[in-house]
C-alpha cells in the first residue's frame, strides 16, 4: 500500500494555517477583540479553566472590553488571571463587571508585535516545508518499492510543490494583514 497520502498532507498544512491564525489573533492591535482573552486561564474551584467558562467577555466599544463574571465569588481571581497574563490590561472592578480599557500602542509596542507576527508566520512556513517534505519522502519510499512508477512519482512531487506554495501565499497574507493592523496602515 503507497505511503503517499494527499489528504493527509492538506490537513497538516491547513493545521499550520489554523495554528498560525489562531497566534496571531492573540496579538494586540490596539483594538478591543474578545479573543484577546482566549488564552487567560483562571483559577477557581480548585481547577485551572479558560475565562470564557467562568464569564461573559464582549467588547462593547471599539477600545474597551466587558468582561461579565458570572460567580461574584470568581470576581477577584479573574482580575488577577487578566493581570498576570502579560497583555498589559489593568481591569476595573465594577461589582461583577470587569471593564478593560485597551491602551494605545507605542511605535515602539507595534514595531515589536509586528516582528513576532512575521516570526509566527515564519514558523508556519517552516511547518508547511516539513510537511512537504514528509511528502517528497514518502513518494521516494513507494517509487522504490514499486508501487509508484518514476513519472507518476514527478507528477505527484509537482503537485505537492503547487500545494506548498499555495499554501505559503495564504501564510503570506495573512501575516502581511495582520502586521498592516498592528502598525495601523
Amino acid at each position: 500500500m503507497p505511503q503517499y497520502n494527499k489528504s493527509d498532507l492538506e490537513r497538516r498544512m491547513a493545521g499550520a494555517i489554523e495554528a498560525l491564525r489562531g497566534d496571531l489573533t492573540g496579538l494586540r492591535t490596539g483594538r478591543a477583540n474578545v479573543q484577546l482573552l482566549d488564552p487567560v486561564m483562571v483559577t477557581v474551584y480548585g481547577a485551572n479553566m479558560p475565562l470564557n467558562q467562568v464569564a461573559t467577555v464582549s467588547a462593547p466599544e471599539p477600545r474597551m472590553l466587558s468582561v461579565q463574571v458570572w460567580d461574584k465569588t470568581n470576581v477577584g481571581p479573574c482580575d488577577k488571571a487578566i493581570r498576570s497574563a502579560g497583555l498589559g490590561l489593568n481591569p476595573i472592578v465594577d461589582g461583577q463587571t470587569l471593564r478593560l480599557p485597551i491602551p494605545d500602542l507605542t511605535e515602539e509596542r507595534r514595531k515589536e508585535l509586528a516582528k513576532l507576527a512575521s516570526k509566527y508566520a515564519e514558523g508556519a512556513r517552516i511547518a508547511v516545508r516539513n510537511v512537504r517534505r514528509d511528502g517528497m519522502d514518502s513518494l521516494k519510499t513507494d517509487e522504490k518499492k514499486g508501487e509508484i512508477s518514476e513519472d507518476e512519482r514527478k507528477r505527484l512531487e509537482t503537485e505537492v510543490q503547487k500545494m506548498t506554495d499555495s499554501t505559503i501565499v495564504d501564510i503570506d497574507a495573512l501575516a502581511t494583514s495582520k502586521e498592516k493592523e498592528i502598525l495601523g496602515q
